[in-house]
């Protein structure tokens, strides 16, 4: 939906009242805030939000931090973008107002009373998970009123549940929980009770993918938040755990939300080195090779911080040189995606071939020569270049005999053997 403004330099120019004086991109929300100067609303709040009190363009103190609308302008902008859509501009959207602070509060108020009929509980619930998807802001504003207090209350409250028949109101105060983060003593105390994580670890196994991924995103936000080992472990090793976590993982392409859950949870679980062994006895290793191809870029770095974790066991290890793809993807994976991505991909490779003669076979013949030579003159990291050097020296018997020697675009010499 957003539109870049690169090619349109190109092709058009973008009227200069048309963008914002912050961020010097075309406006898609403007807002004029009391000096009267104008600005796209996510600028201007994430200037305020920073600390700055004055305006940006006046240097003039905000006596108010009021941002309306400017209705006016923006549909001239979108007259403009209608205008020049030959050139490949791309109307944007009418924005969604941020929520009104008195309706926030009433939402909360309902949701959480105890008197409340459940169903005028759930639908409160649902218009606030509502706001909280559509901006930062209104998060913001939800989460100033001690919202993860309420919720986390309603999540574990299960006296209703007779009454109304279901768990749908637990389920909802879950889905809107997710949206906030726990502070560490929020974290510990429900990584501490465990009646709170096997509640969690059931609704793993929930008919409805969307509780089954809330759950997880749960799970995670726990074993993230906790700076105990003694709790993370705790956490880690209740038997399932790992079943559940990985099974959302295996769903089709068309829910991006669970793959990007699924291997939040899973890296944060994997974090505690004694029960690695049972993600892999949960088949965590092919799950991870067979979506590798499928996660964004973000969550394709913590896949093969994942896999890495996992070949620093001997499980590990074995279950992934078992899989035909493991190898030939790594090294594919060498300097595509990130340096971080090269790192992981690089150390696991080494973990593989450390172990494996198979997988040094494997690894010559899918190329990785040339990916890590390549390497270690790149600008990547020195922990990925130490990794490259001693995957080579690891190596060097397994080359071609003319695979370096009628190189000239290479020279043996950078690699300190």
């Amino acid at each position: 939906m957003p539109i870049s403004l690169e090619p349109l330099e190109l092709a058009v120019q973008v009227p200069y009242h048309f963008r914002c004086p912050i961020s010097l991109e075309l406006m898609r929300d403007p807002v004029t805030v009391c000096t009267g100067q104008t600005y796209d609303r996510p600028s201007i709040e994430s200037w305020v939000a920073t600390g700055n009190s004055t305006c940006p363009v006046t240097r003039t103190p905000l006596t108010d931090f009021t941002c309306i609308p400017n209705h006016t302008l923006r549909r001239l902008i979108q007259d403009w973008c209608v205008s020049n859509r030959a050139f490949g501009v791309e109307r944007i959207p009418t924005p969604k107002q941020p929520a009104e602070p008195s309706l926030i509060r009433s939402l909360l108020n309902q949701s959480s009373s105890n008197s409340t009929p459940s169903n005028i509980r759930i639908s409160a619930l649902r218009k606030l998970r509502s706001f909280a998807r559509d901006s930062e802001r209104n998060r913001s504003l939800i989460a100033s009123h001690n919202v993860c207090f309420i919720l986390l209350n309603i999540v574990f409250d299960f006296s209703h549940s007779t009454r109304f028949g279901s768990d749908e109101l637990n389920h909802e105060a879950l889905a809107l929980l997710v949206f906030f983060p726990l502070c560490e003593v929020e974290c510990n105390s429900l990584a501490c009770d465990s009646d709170k994580i096997r509640y969690l670890l059931r609704l793993l196994f929930h008919s409805s993918l969307d509780v089954r991924v809330n759950s997880a995103a749960m799970i995670e936000i726990v074993a993230a938040g906790t700076r105990s080992s003694e709790l993370r472990a705790r956490i880690s090793n209740v038997d399932e755990i790992f079943d559940g976590v990985i099974d959302i993982l295996k769903n089709p392409i068309a829910f991006p939300r669970a793959l990007k859950i699924g291997i939040k949870a899973l890296f944060a679980l994997c974090l505690v080195k004694e029960t690695r062994h049972k993600a892999v006895a949960a088949g965590a290793p092919a799950v991870l090779v067979d979506r590798l191809a499928d996660f964004e870029k973000c969550d394709a770095e913590r896949a093969l911080a994942t896999v890495e974790l996992l070949c620093r066991i001997p499980a590990g290890v074995a279950a992934f040189a078992e899989h035909a793809l493991t190898v030939p993807l790594l090294v594919k994976i060498i300097l595509k995606i990130s340096d971080r991505a090269t790192e992981y991909a690089t150390g696991a490779l080494l973990a593989l071939c450390s172990e494996s003669e198979l997988c040094q076979s494997e690894a010559v013949a899918a190329g990785v020569l040339t990916q890590l030579l390549l390497l270690v003159q790149s600008d990547c990291t020195e922990r990925a270049k130490r990794k490259a050097q001693l995957l080579l020296k690891l190596l060097r018997d397994s080359w071609p005999q003319d695979s370096t020697g009628n190189s000239d675009d290479f020279a043996c010499s950078i690699v300190p053997f």
